[in-house]
């Protein structure tokens, strides 16, 4: 008899009973095979890409919102002169710095540093991935966490000028135009509601143009309490109101500190407020003008307390 000739000892496995053939492949375990969205090993992922495209440059998300997490309240300040301050302050702390090529040059033919966050180079396309539709962000953005809270009684004992409290104040750009006028006429700080008053934002930010980084910010629960904490330490409040019987010409004290408490436009002064207040003051105005901006009247209100 013929003997049947031998096969060879290196044969593929069998292939599952259905399954196609696997030429030319040993087959591994299923544990060790990448998960159908995984990479290869050896590869990196690629971020948002689809079949047979390439993956689009990584967009450069919004951080959390403020009340999301430890450290979630950082935000985007944007515009040169938002930016350089907030470079500049000790106090605040960076995380990311963006900037076109133009922007970097003028960056640093302003700024000497010390530098504490490296630029990241960005074109300005990228910027509309993170900000808010037509912002002037000057190809410039940084992120940064908020100021930490300043007290009261350090603020007033760091500088002699007067000081401003906002009632109720909430629209940021207002707030950043405020203190615009308390940098421009030496305001010791500007005090806000917690409650009722914007948080820090790049809106607020870019109103402040750089302000928000050089005026103590005080935010108080009970802003009451914050006006007699002021008189117990000698200043004299005035509150502004169309019903004041003085102007604050007529009524700003040469012998003592001042404070200003100024409210919303639509509500003014509340109650309280009034009531807690050394005397009500306005500003003289034609007649047929019943009011202005809060800002614009901040800062009347300033220059004729510091003229005095």
């Amino acid at each position: 008899m013929r003997r049947p000739p031998k096969r060879p000892e290196n044969r593929s496995p069998a292939r599952p009973a259905g399954g196609p053939p696997q030429r030319g492949r040993t087959s591994r375990p299923e544990a060790e095979r990448p998960a159908r969205n995984e990479p290869a090993p050896g590869r990196k992922a690629r971020q948002g890409a689809r079949p047979g495209r390439d993956a689009p440059a990584e967009p450069v998300a919004e951080p959390p919102r403020p009340g999301a997490g430890a450290g979630s309240g950082a935000f985007w300040i944007y515009g040169q002169h938002a930016v350089l301050a907030a470079l500049s302050n000790p106090r605040r702390k960076p995380r990311r710095l963006l900037v076109t090529t133009e922007a970097e040059a003028a960056l640093r033919e302003r700024f000497a540093g010390p530098w504490r966050v490296t630029p990241e180079r960005a074109d300005r396309a990228r910027f509309a991935t993170f900000l808010p539709e037509d912002s002037v962000h000057q190809g410039i953005a940084l992120l940064a966490e908020p100021l930490e809270p300043v007290a009261l009684e350090d603020a007033i004992a760091a500088s002699d000028g007067p000081v401003l409290l906002l009632d109720q104040v909430t629209d940021p750009r207002n707030v950043g135009a405020v203190l615009r006028a308390a940098a421009a006429f030496g305001a010791a700080c500007v005090v806000l509601q917690d409650r009722h008053a914007p948080p820090e934002t790049g809106a607020l930010a870019r109103a402040a143009s750089g302000t928000l980084d050089v005026v103590p910010v005080v935010r108080e629960v009970n802003l009451s309490r914050a006006i007699a904490a002021l008189q117990k330490a000698g200043f004299w409040v005035l509150g502004l109101a169309g019903e004041g019987k003085r102007t604050i010409a007529e009524a700003a004290p040469r012998d003592r500190r001042a404070a200003l408490v100024l409210g919303a436009e639509d509500s003014g002064l509340r109650r309280l407020q009034r009531e807690t207040c050394d005397e009500l003051v306005r500003l003289p105005m034609a007649e047929g003008v019943e009011s202005l901006n809060v800002a614009a009247a901040a800062a009347v209100a300033l220059y004729e307390i510091v003229r005095r």
